[in-house]
């Protein structure tokens, strides 16, 4: 097996690092020894259930350390870890579990009333296993769970602490991990033990990742940008300081108390950390480099983040099917006063090992260079192919080994990647093409402006229309003809919206893209032609 796989990256440094700090949530350390004696358990407390290779996990909580020990104990029998979105619907979440076929639930007291809205009463579920008083609220899940539920530590009482030394294949699948279901229903990613060890080899290449790393885990778990993230920055030995819930202020104070040198962030959350009073105060001397990524960020933000925080910026571009990042823009490429500024629009270089095409979503075809296309992505990365939908699969992973990744772009004559939106988000206004994340972008740079979200709506002349969703930036007022006026002043008429509505708050998933589902559907209810 691989070192760097999920198991071997995990039994290596359990032998290396044997005696250090692992990991670090609200004042507690855990030894990487530590971890290991509490994952060996929980493998032994896995396979008294039944639970051996291939078998699927279930765990629903936030950020925690029990996560981890469910993931290593998983690995350490060759079961299959299945993080839940704990922001899904109790309906979304059985369904997931279900479709995941996980034979063991792992679930925090929290969202035991969940279990009661999962209408299937999770039948392949044999073991529900609660981070706590598994009875401390009967009601909650049903009477009728009860009868397979027990604590998380009488689990684990009595299980034996050796490591039962399973060694996996390099194409067995590892996590498997759902898409964010931003343009349709979830989908088991199968990540393999080779794509692990793909992403985990190259951690110091690409992150900057080594043994005296200090690592932000802040994004949810359940998400790659979270546990892809985590697995990253402890491949090498070092700390991994977990936070539970992501309160900016928070964050910026484990900065300072915690010495963290490395963090990924969402663009949403790099927005609120700006609006956090006295954050140019604060001392962040410790960070090295944020990398960003999962959702676009608009230039204004970028450079906001520059000044007010000062430690380098790195932005990634990946997904899920592709186990992460696959393309980087390095910190010297970010120069916002410089002649390469242009840059910090680009989504960066594809990292060694992948190629990437663009190419006409309809024929195929290559598009040149600087046409807009669909980008094609190929390496080791690219996901095994998803649980249990061939048809989706052979969709997405075409012959050759090119993965369809759905977002449109293009690539410069020096070998950036540029994007521009998903293909499905494009708006076609009287044979215009306009990708939202352009007007978006000019929206940003208005200073009323503190979120904005660009779709396209019905319209009987054009076919679709430019329509702007605002959250104005506190102690504003502008109004619609400010806005559009603006964007005329930056962007081509036709790209410019026709209208602006204003909103309190954007939908976003957890890796912080916007649900453009949601804001579209009201528009589109009831048309002949549905825009997904």
């Amino acid at each position: 097996m691989d070192r760097f796989s999920v198991v071997g990256m995990f039994r290596r440094n359990v032998e290396e690092h044997s005696g250090r700090t692992m990991f670090r949530l609200a004042g507690e350390s855990v030894t990487w020894s530590e971890h290991h004696l509490r994952a060996c358990k929980v493998a032994h407390s896995l396979r008294g259930d039944g639970v051996g290779p291939g078998s699927r996990v279930a765990f629903l909580d936030r950020n925690g350390l029990e996560y981890f020990e469910v993931l290593f104990g998983g690995a350490l029998v060759g079961a299959v870890n299945v993080a839940v979105n704990w922001r899904l619907s109790p309906a979304e979440m059985g369904a997931v579990i279900d479709d995941s076929r996980a034979e063991v639930l792992v679930v925090h007291p929290d969202y035991l009333p969940c279990l009661t809205g999962m209408s299937s009463g999770l039948p392949l579920v044999r073991r529900v296993v609660v981070i706590g008083d598994a009875k401390s609220d009967s009601e909650a899940g049903g009477a009728s769970d009860l009868a397979r539920r027990v604590a998380y530590e009488d689990w684990l009482a009595g299980s034996r602490t050796d490591d039962p030394g399973y060694e996996a294949a390099p194409e067995d699948v590892s996590l498997q991990l759902y898409t964010s279901g931003t343009t349709g229903l979830p989908k088991g990613v199968m990540l393999t033990n080779s794509n692990m060890a793909q992403a985990l080899g190259g951690a110091t290449e690409t992150f900057g990742i080594d043994d005296s790393t200090v690592s932000l885990v802040a994004m949810p778990l359940f998400h790659i940008g979270g546990s892809g993230w985590a697995l990253a920055g402890m491949s090498r030995g070092g700390v991994s300081v977990l936070l539970r819930d992501l309160d900016p202020a928070t964050l910026l104070g484990l900065v300072e108390t915690e010495r963290i040198t490395h963090a990924f962030l969402v663009p949403a959350v790099l927005m609120a950390l700006l609006l956090v009073p006295g954050i140019e105060q604060r001392d962040l001397s410790s960070l090295q480099t944020i990398f960003y990524g999962a959702s676009p960020i608009s230039e204004d933000v970028l450079v906001r983040c520059l000044d007010v925080i000062g430690c380098q910026f790195s932005q990634v571009y990946g997904m899920t099917e592709t186990t992460g990042a696959i393309v980087r823009l390095d910190p010297a490429d970010h120069d916002p006063r410089g002649p390469r500024r242009h840059l910090l629009r680009a989504a960066g270089k594809p990292l060694p090992g992948v190629d990437v095409r663009f190419v006409d979503a309809e024929s195929g075809a290559d598009v040149s260079l600087g046409s807009v296309g669909e980008l094609w992505t190929r390496s080791a990365y690219n996901m095994l192919g998803y649980w249990e939908k061939p048809e989706e699969t052979s969709e997405t992973v075409l012959d050759g080994g090119w993965l369809r990744t759905g977002d449109a772009g293009y690539l410069d004559a020096e070998g950036y990647v540029y994007l521009h939106d998903r293909i499905k988000d494009m708006i076609v206004s009287g044979g215009e093409n306009v990708y939202p994340a352009e007007v978006e972008n000019v929206l940003l740079a208005h200073p009323s402006v503190a979120d904005a979200a660009v779709i396209g709506v019905p319209d009987s002349t054009w076919g679709e229309a430019v329509k702007a969703i605002v959250v104005r930036a506190p102690s504003t007022e502008a109004d619609q003809t400010d806005l559009v006026t603006f964007c005329r002043d930056h962007l081509a008429h036709y790209k410019c919206p026709k209208s602006v509505e204003f909103v309190e708050s954007l939908p976003r998933n957890p890796s912080g893209k916007i649900l453009k589902r949601e804001l579209r559907e009201p528009y589109w209810k009831g048309t002949d032609r549905q825009v997904h």
